[in-house]
């Protein structure tokens, strides 16, 4: 597997400052910490790393003051709910973010005092509306501002090339050209670049003229990020990602293999209400022997006519296993604590060669 698949930490230790960089394929955060009192924050986290920077921080002896995000991501999960939880402390974003969940709105010009170390925002719109980047010590991190030989798009919700052309030419490359750069995107695995080699070498930079600058984002064409629709929503709403609530019912209740579940139909007792909760047509097409129909959509409405004894034990299974998983852990807060899951649904059933029924019987 390549280093896209993986996510990897940089560890440098200066005498001011720790910094830890985490890569998870293209996405990139920061752990920044004073060595003398052990403060910390980090900087756009992304939520499949959560261990991974609870980890970092442990061994370097930190403790997280802050968790920021230079802005609204459309292409990851941020981790800063999920972590302000855990560690009781702040998330932080400009004032512009919309996310009702943010403790700490920045202006531009504003500081945050992590020990002896300050980190300055500076507001960038144009990627998106609450855009900034933030100064500390040598460097300067980016978020999707500019990017190492890029700059961030402007063609997802609250984009706009022309605020992105007036936030790099009048604000972030005015900078000390020797500032090292660490944007929050990096696709060919380079650490970090500075001012002054961006001003050079960036090709998006070197269209200087401002209408023609606009033109030539206007005319990129990019494709959309993965998961974007749920990506905005989470980080825009603070709501939960699918992947978090599947988590989330997985943790509350029991499976059962497709071999016990054999065993059950062959016993022959009865004692196993079996729920298919598909929809019809995926029903008629095979279903386990046995089985009746409950669509997960109509569980709640449905469940008092369908499923008169609560004290009954109810196998519930989906074509993947996903939607059976919410289905039995909705059973169970509405009191059918014998309900289950099926590990791996009516798919794993059919692969391991288990009879399958069709038509509209049981």
């Amino acid at each position: 597997m390549g280093l896209a698949d993986h996510a990897w930490a940089l560890r440098l230790l200066e005498d001011a400052m720790i910094f830890e960089t985490v890569a998870t394929g293209g996405c990139r955060s920061y752990l920044i910490g004073c060595p003398e009192s052990c403060a910390a924050a980090l900087i756009d986290p992304e939520l499949s790393q959560v261990d991974r920077y609870t980890a970092l921080a442990a061994r370097d002896g930190l403790r997280i003051r802050y968790l920021i995000d230079t802005h609204t991501h459309a292409d990851h999960f941020s981790a800063t709910q999920q972590l302000a939880r855990q560690f009781g402390v702040p998330v932080v974003m400009h004032t512009a973010s919309p996310a009702p969940y943010v403790d700490l709105r920045l202006r531009g010009g504003e500081l945050l005092i992590v020990g002896r170390l300050r980190l300055q925002a500076l507001y960038t719109p144009g990627h998106t509306r609450d855009s900034m980047c933030l100064c500390v010590e040598d460097r300067v991190l980016t978020g999707d501002t500019l990017l190492i030989g890029g700059t961030g798009r402007t063609d997802l919700p609250s984009g706009d090339a022309a605020q992105l052309y007036d936030s790099l030419f009048d604000g972030v490359l005015r900078l000390d050209p020797a500032l090292k750069v660490f944007p929050a995107h990096e696709y060919q695995g380079r650490t970090h670049s500075t001012i002054g080699q961006e001003l050079a070498d960036n090709p998006r930079l070197q269209q200087r003229d401002r209408a023609a600058f606009i033109d030539m984002l206007h005319s990129l064409n990019l494709k959309m990020p993965t998961h974007v629709t749920e990506a905005l929503r989470t980080n825009m709403s603070g709501g939960k990602t699918v992947a978090q609530m599947l988590s989330e019912a997985a943790a509350t209740v029991p499976f059962m293999s497709l071999a016990e579940l054999e065993a059950c139909i062959d016993s022959g007792n009865g004692e196993l209400i079996l729920l298919d909760v598909r929809e019809r047509d995926a029903f008629e097409v095979g279903h386990i022997p046995g089985a009746r129909l409950l669509p997960r959509g109509q569980l709640e409405l449905r469940v008092n006519q369908e499923l008169t004894d609560p004290t009954r034990r109810i196998l519930a299974y989906c074509e993947f296993g996903r939607i059976s998983t919410l289905a039995t852990a909705t059973l169970r807060q509405m009191g059918f604590l014998g309900a289950v899951a099926l590990d791996g649904g009516m798919k794993a059933w059919r692969e391991a060669g288990y009879p399958v029924k069709s038509g509209t019987e049981p």
